[in-house]
């Protein structure tokens, strides 16, 4: 099945190579076609002969499949709203198709096709104006349609100009006055959307419906209703505050942990000594590992991550670490005003960095990242949020059980970033259930989690307008919930030892969790597969 994986992977490559012009029917059509006789190919495969690997990869590629089939229908049924925007697709079209031949072209003819263009651009200006804006949705892809056409005109152009000596005389300058007018119409439909209802929070986002997030859920190997994931998130929560009580008794403050949270969040560093806590937390956390034998950690992945710091203009969207290659370190900078710069130095306190360290490094993303590369990295084109920031999750929860945390005020922050994914399950499900407002998801981090106001807004602003999935933000706690019933049911029954169990997830790829345990515990897969496993809550 690799070879499969691989093949279907160049052909998609090759047609997005091929066909340039993303918002056409020729390119709807012909990705149609690719995936249709994908689908039709991998029902004369032998599934039953295969191994359970190849099983897997089977389900995983044809699952893929029809996800990319099922986006590519949504962007045609989005295009289709705004196909009058560019009613000259066809005449540019035309064009594109005929310079893929080669075929000369009449420079007289071709200047009159360009004035031709100018005209009609300014024209469909003033027809669009005449009806309702749309949506922000759809002014992106109007906008998006437009900016695919001047882009093939101008190839067009260039593919011909200076080379074809009689083409370049004629199409010079109508070429330019064409450009001039495309340049116009496109900063025109970018401010020809209505205005979004803002509940003061200035986050605008796209919710998306129930209907879509079951949908989305199923394609993601998540056998779960919305209500089921937001009654596990309520439960975790609920442990999360019984936790939060032991502390902050333990701390001198009684049942009131938000105090225990807010002294916490006064044990910071001083301005630029953040990177040396974080070099010495990540080789704290790297040491704990080793010592209790819990993953294997490869020499080169110990030595091979980098620090950066985010500006304060990434801060506003991630206003917490990042990581991978490298980890990003959020911090104040001399920009910010007195405020922010308060809430950045408390959102990134002592506490919280000792559970954000690990979580971006190792044993979190950048480890993944590097056994990715090693293992099974076919399998890195079914990437899901659910093993990604689930297994760096579920490692906040084993260290837990380890007793990495040495004192209550590192149990206060650690516990903080478990309820924080909690929430982000409850508010991100809420929202895009229409049920919750942006500003109330806002409100949620900060009265229910404790979070920093201008942190919570960052977080809400990163989860709706970031360039997220709809479900990435749940998929911390869900797929770490995931993960840490398959540890139940193969390392806590004793039938595997926990290095190998880490090892072999490590080692499988970055697959939905769901394939993992079908991997590990050789389940019965069938080639037309769909989620199942209740993993005990």
């Amino acid at each position: 099945m690799r070879d499969y994986i691989s093949q279907y992977q160049s052909d998609v490559t090759s047609l997005n190579r091929k066909y340039g012009v993303k918002e056409s029917d020729e390119y709807y059509t012909r990705l149609d076609r690719l995936y249709s006789d994908w689908l039709k190919k991998m029902k004369g495969f032998s599934f039953e002969s295969m191994s359970q690997d190849g099983k897997v990869d089977y389900v995983l590629l044809r699952n893929s499949i029809e996800k990319d089939a099922f986006d590519l229908q949504q962007n045609k049924n989005e295009f289709s709203q705004v196909q009058a925007t560019v009613p000259f697709a066809g005449k540019i079209m035309a064009m594109v198709q005929k310079r893929r031949t080669g075929a000369p072209f009449d420079g007289k003819e071709t200047a009159k096709v360009f004035n031709d263009l100018k005209k009609e651009l300014q024209a469909t200006q003033k027809e669009i104006e005449k009806q309702p804006k749309y949506s922000d949705k759809l002014s992106k892809k109007a906008v998006a349609a437009a900016t695919d056409y001047r882009k093939a005109f101008n190839e067009l152009f260039a593919f011909y100009n200076e080379y074809d000596p009689q083409f370049t005389w004629w199409t010079n300058v109508p070429h330019t006055e064409a450009d001039t007018a495309f340049s116009q119409y496109i900063r025109f439909l970018k401010t020809w959307k209505a205005a979004g209802k803002d509940d003061g929070s200035g986050i605008i986002g796209n919710p998306i419906g129930k209907e879509e997030i079951i949908r989305s859920l199923q394609a993601e190997f998540i056998s779960y209703s919305p209500e089921d994931l937001i009654d596990i998130a309520n439960k975790e929560f609920a442990w999360c505050e019984k936790e939060m009580l032991k502390a902050s008794q333990e701390m001198g403050f009684g049942t009131d942990w938000k105090k225990a949270l807010e002294k916490v969040k006064t044990d910071h560093v001083e301005p630029g000594k953040q990177p040396e806590l974080v070099y010495f937390l990540a080789n704290e956390a790297t040491e704990f590992l080793e010592k209790n034998n819990l993953v294997t950690v490869p020499e080169l992945a110990k030595e091979d991550w980098r620090m950066k710091m985010l500006s304060a203009q990434q801060q506003r969207f991630s206003p917490f670490f990042l990581g991978g290659d490298d980890i990003l370190i959020a911090f104040p900078t001399t920009t910010m005003t007195y405020e922010d710069r308060m809430m950045s130095m408390r959102g990134n306190n002592r506490h919280f960095a000792r559970a954000t360290v690990f979580h971006e490094l190792i044993p979190g993303h950048h480890l993944q990242g590097f056994m990715i590369d090693r293992y099974n990295a076919h399998r890195s084109a079914f990437y899901t949020p659910f093993w990604m920031e689930g297994w760096a999750l579920y490692w906040e929860m084993i260290l837990w059980e380890k007793n990495f945390q040495k004192s209550p005020e590192n149990r206060v922050g650690m516990l903080f970033w478990r309820m924080h994914r909690c929430a982000r399950i409850i508010f991100s499900l809420n929202y895009h259930m229409n049920i919750w407002t942006p500003q109330q998801c806002i409100d949620f981090l900060v009265d229910k989690v404790g979070h920093e106001r201008a942190n919570a807004g960052a977080e809400v602003r990163r989860s709706f307008t970031g360039g997220y999935g709809p479900l990435y933000q749940l998929a911390y706690m869900i797929g770490a919930k995931e993960f840490y019933a398959l540890r139940q049911e193969l390392v806590t029954s004793g039938k595997m030892k926990e290095r190998d169990f880490h090892d072999a997830i490590l080692q499988n790829g970055p697959i939905s969790v769901e394939l993992v345990r079908a991997l590990l515990t050789n389940q019965n897969l069938t080639r037309d597969y769909k989620t199942n496993w209740k993993f005990g809550y």
